[in-house]
């Protein structure tokens, strides 16, 4: 594995927070992704993506991508397509850097070619 982008630059943010949120993500009509156990991801110099933990995800909808890309603060990705489709829609890191270890084992979507939805919190406060 390359190492970190956070040897040359300590101060790059990653901030990541578990949310009890319901988050759906779906694809067409179908819904390929349910939890409410996601991590809300918000990176320097990109957007906010939520990641859901794989279990929570109908990875029987999804086929593996060819495609792989290098991020240095996260890690190297591998990249999900729905199973009647050309195009990736999901993206995971199976060995994150220690810095966002967190991420291993949960799955991010391309805002742009799904639709994610977040919801409140259930109860949506703790007494």
């Amino acid at each position: 594995m390359e190492p970190s982008g956070y040897i040359d630059r300590p101060d790059y943010r990653v901030d990541i927070r578990r949310i009890r949120n319901l988050v759906r993500v779906t694809h067409g009509d179908r819904i390929v992704a349910e939890s409410i156990a996601s991590l809300l991801v918000a990176e320097q110099d990109h957007g906010i993506v939520c990641y859901l933990p794989a279990s929570d995800v109908r990875v029987d909808l999804l086929v593996p991508h060819e495609q792989t890309s290098r991020c240095p603060f996260k890690g190297t990705a591998r990249y999900w397509r729905p199973s009647d489709g050309p195009d990736p829609i999901a993206w995971e890191y199976a060995e994150p850097y220690p810095e966002v270890a967190i991420l291993s084992g949960h799955i991010g979507f391309y805002q742009d070619r799904v639709r994610v939805e977040v919801g409140v919190a259930t109860p949506a406060v703790i007494q």
